[in-house]
């Protein structure tokens, strides 16, 4: 069994690095439940595959499956040699959210080896959009043992998807998901950003109102509506459009950043980034989800909360969502490479078979990073 650690991580040297520093590999999960998922999962695996192989350019990535898909991936992926398949029971494939938030410090004289270590928060679906969430509670703790990496075990409910750090002390995360009343209703904001700060590390938590239009299945996650791309600059989901609902969102988002500085003092510079569509789920991909009754309903004209934000930041890389958007996907593609001139950008097609789910390429990934050396 892999260490439990006690204690406060920020307490003994822990914060949470910022997506681009270097990573030691991907975690990504493997979809397949036919209630949230079209057609068996079989178009949403071929996205999962096409992201997979991508990031698998710039880093390794590890892919989890479960026993009965095991199999299948393994066959898949098995030309793919920066890619490793494990068998891992889980209810579905969002590890960004069920997965462990990895933390590292640096290693010094006198202090313990351990220079990584995950943190295991408590996970309820999203405030209980799945009535069964039990294998994917354990998620965090199996990917930390399978790596031997000391586990933080934490009771609050978080998920990964909500936050969103700038590896120098500063937190952005939404009030809609945060302060939503099915996740922690006893605890006050002051004290959910208090964990925040003892956890990740950070000295300065900048609270967003709300998250982007159409993210219900999330109560509005940060990772959809804005990230950092370097410290005191952050990536905004935007649109012109000022009789698209999402426009007020925007703006109170923008209003939001540009009246924030970071920990560092530094005033926060905002990059805007227009979101696609609006897309909307069509009759025809509401009819390929089988009801259950055991997960979230999805119906024909829900808005899908499609956003460019939701990339993940890989070693020298950017995958990033396309979703057939011609004007949208270029545009987006555009202001990425402007963003990280350093990495090469790579837009995965048929990102819109994510977000029938709930979520994209950010939301299906979970960074580790590279762990300091020992002395």
């Amino acid at each position: 069994m892999v260490e439990v650690l006690e204690g406060r991580p920020a307490n003994v040297g822990f914060r949470m690095p910022a997506e681009w520093e270097p990573h030691e590999q991907c975690w990504m999960g493997w979809p397949e439940r036919s209630d949230n998922w079209r057609e068996h999962a079989g178009p949403a695996q071929q996205t999962f595959a096409r992201t997979a192989i991508a990031i698998s350019k710039f880093e390794p990535v590890t892919i989890c499956a479960s026993a009965q898909q095991y199999s299948n991936v393994h066959k898949l992926m098995q030309h793919q040699t920066n890619i490793r398949v494990v068998e891992m029971s889980m209810n579905d494939s969002w590890f960004r959210d069920m997965g462990p938030t990895f933390v590292t410090r640096k290693a010094e004289p006198g202090i313990a080896k351990q220079t990584i270590a995950g943190i295991d928060w408590e996970f309820n679906a999203w405030g209980g959009i799945y009535d069964d969430c039990s294998l994917d509670r354990d998620i965090a703790k199996k990917i930390v043992q399978i790596e031997r990496i000391p586990r933080f075990p934490h009771k609050m409910i978080l998920e990964g998807g909500s936050i969103h750090v700038d590896g120098e002390g500063t937190c952005i995360t939404t009030e809609e998901c945060l302060l939503s009343p099915n996740r922690n209703p006893d605890m006050t904001k002051s004290e959910i950003e208090n964990e925040l700060k003892d956890y990740l590390g950070v000295t300065k938590v900048i609270w967003i109102p709300r998250g982007l239009c159409g993210d219900e299945d999330t109560n509005g996650h940060v990772d959809n509506l804005c990230c950092f791309i370097k410290p005191g600059v952050v990536l905004l989901s935007w649109t012109a459009d000022e009789k698209d609902p999402q426009y007020e969102r925007s703006v109170e988002a923008l209003s939001s950043l540009s009246e924030s500085v970071d920990a560092k003092g530094r005033q926060i510079e905002v990059v805007k980034i227009h979101v696609p569509g609006p897309l909307y789920m069509t009759e025809e991909e509401a009819a390929g989800v089988v009801s259950s009754g055991h997960a979230v309903l999805r119906e024909p004209g829900t808005r899908l909360a499609a956003s460019y934000v939701n990339f993940y930041i890989a070693n020298g890389g950017i995958v990033a969502p396309a979703f057939g958007d011609e004007k949208r996907d270029k545009e987006a593609c555009q202001v990425l490479q402007k963003a990280f001139p350093g990495h090469g950008v790579v837009m995965v097609e048929g990102a819109r078979e994510i977000v029938l789910g709930g979520g994209n390429v950010h939301c299906i990934t979970q960074q580790q990073p590279m762990r300091p050396a020992s002395s």
